[in-house]
């Protein structure tokens, strides 16, 4: 119970300062229309506190054994083809089952009007997960620099890019974000961790726990790009059909998003539960103690999503959506940059996949890489990440590869030069940043300013704002690695970093 209340109070430090400047805005800047929305933002507020906190207690006594204990006996088995095979299963199967991803591609479905398919997106980008975790997992074992493979895999996203439509473009590194989400991350982070653990050399594990995230991120990059390619798609366009929202009841929208995220959940959370019964008959062997307590945890894992989702989507959603219209609309535009980088900062405070992967990292250096620093500078990234997609709104000849080029050429080249637990780090944070709250929160904010601003394209300028937040997160949090490398040379323990 203990622990439990050490995540309440987490969770509270997270989501209160979002909740807060919403409504700041409300009675300022960007009154809402209607009390009826407010007071469903105030209830989805409450559910994501309490969902994300027994999700982050769940997580913790059952996904991450789940996935450690299955790292490891992939790494025992030291055959490559069971390393691929399992790497293309798990990572499709988790990847088919993510929350974030069905948010995503429910939103391109909307926005489309079906031209491109929900179901279409979340297939082609699951298999793309599962043939770059594959390749991952095989990394590790084998032992190939993490950095070499990034610069591989961003130069065949580099060419690919140049036959891609600008739409698709958009929707390409969304789906890098989305993908890697609330369910995701902790899995795939634990898989890393249970297959590096298995080397000897102590750095080289290390290092070796992160990046994993990264390499899977790339994989819905270059399958949605290669389905633009072979479909040959024709330039599409896409519009907001925003509801009267004072027609909706308070609890309306609440009982109607219930039965459909409970669905998704086990959807979600069955394969999980299956692949762990198989390993534990034929690998794991646990006592029946050990088993109940993971059991235990996916319960709890199932209960935390489904109020955090929600809250996310029956509260949060439609108020993002009315606040970037509403601010759009104002005389100053400068208020739209200052409110999105300010929403970006705080947002990301609230994500879950984000307090996993600090967690983790602050565990596996054993406190040298501090979670409070790694949480600064996403904060940082993503506020100037949001901004700079408003930026790219309010300018219609910018355009989303004007930063994409540039931004990951910048990165690319410093996995060259940083410490690589810090290419892993970065690399990893930046799928990690673009979560639920991004995907759907944010998401509505950008596209509701979008629709208000004239000459503006909801799916082009709507949807590269995930993009825009996986990407400067490998910069801010290379950039730390550089200091730490500068403060170690001083203190003349370097070696320690590399």
């Amino acid at each position: 119970m203990s622990v439990l209340i050490s995540k309440l109070k987490e969770v509270l430090y997270a989501v209160l300062p979002i909740t807060s400047i919403v409504l700041i805005l409300n009675f300022t800047l960007a009154p809402l229309d209607s009390s009826t929305l407010l007071i469903r933002f105030v209830i989805g507020a409450i559910l994501i506190i309490l969902g994300l906190s027994i999700f982050l207690f769940g997580v913790d006594i059952g996904i991450t054994p789940i996935g450690q204990l299955m790292g490891k006996s992939i790494a025992k088995t030291n055959k490559f083809w069971i390393v691929v095979i399992s790497g293309l299963l798990l990572g499709f199967f988790i990847s088919i089952a993510e929350p974030d991803l069905h948010i995503l591609a429910g939103q391109v479905d909307f926005v489309t009007s079906g031209l491109i398919t929900k179901m279409s997106i979340v297939i082609i980008v699951s298999i793309g997960i599962g043939a770059l975790i594959a390749t991952g997992l095989a990394r590790i074992v084998f032992n190939f620099p993490l950095y070499k493979l990034l610069t591989i895999l961003y130069g065949i996203i580099l060419v690919l890019s140049f036959f891609t439509t600008p739409e698709f473009l958009a929707i390409s590194f969304d789906a890098s974000g989305a993908t890697t989400g609330a369910l995701t991350v902790p899995f795939i982070l634990a898989l890393a961790l249970g297959v590096s653990m298995m080397k000897k050399d102590s750095k080289a594990s290390e290092k070796d726990s992160f990046g994993l995230v990264a390499i899977a991120s790339t994989g819905a990059i270059i399958s949605v790009m290669i389905m633009n390619i072979i479909s040959k798609s024709d330039k599409i366009s896409g519009s907001l059909e925003l509801h009267d929202e004072q027609n909706v009841s308070i609890m309306g929208p609440f009982l109607h998003e219930f039965p459909i995220i409970v669905q998704e959940i086990i959807i979600a959370l069955l394969p999980m539960l299956i692949l762990f019964l198989l390993f534990q008959k034929f690998s794991f062997k646990m006592s029946k103690r050990e088993v109940r307590r993971i059991v235990t945890g996916l319960v709890f894992t199932f209960i935390g999503l489904v109020l955090f989702l929600i809250g996310v989507n029956a509260g949060f959603m439609d108020v993002g959506r009315a606040i970037g219209q509403s601010i759009a609309s104002l005389d100053h535009k400068a208020y739209l940059i200052v409110v999105a980088f300010v929403l970006g900062l705080v947002t990301i405070l609230a994500e879950p996949a984000v307090h996993v992967l600090t967690h983790q990292i602050e565990d596996v250096t054993s406190g040298y890489v501090r979670r409070n620093v790694v949480l600064f500078s996403l904060c940082i990234g993503v506020g100037v990440a949001v901004a700079l997609s408003m930026l790219r709104i309010l300018i219609p000849e910018l355009q989303l590869w004007h930063y994409l080029l540039p931004g990951y050429i910048l990165a690319i080249g410093m996995t060259y030069f940083v410490p690589k637990l810090f290419v892993g780090i970065a690399f990893d944070s930046g799928g990690v940043a673009s979560g639920p709250m991004t995907a759907t929160f944010i998401l509505a904010f950008v596209q509701g300013a979008a629709e208000a601003i004239e000459g503006a394209n909801v799916l082009v300028d709507g949807f590269g704002m995930i993009a825009m937040v996986a990407l400067t997160p490998l910069i801010t949090l290379q950039i730390v690695g550089f200091i730490f490398k500068l403060k170690s040379k001083k203190r003349g323990v370097v070696k320690n970093v590399q």
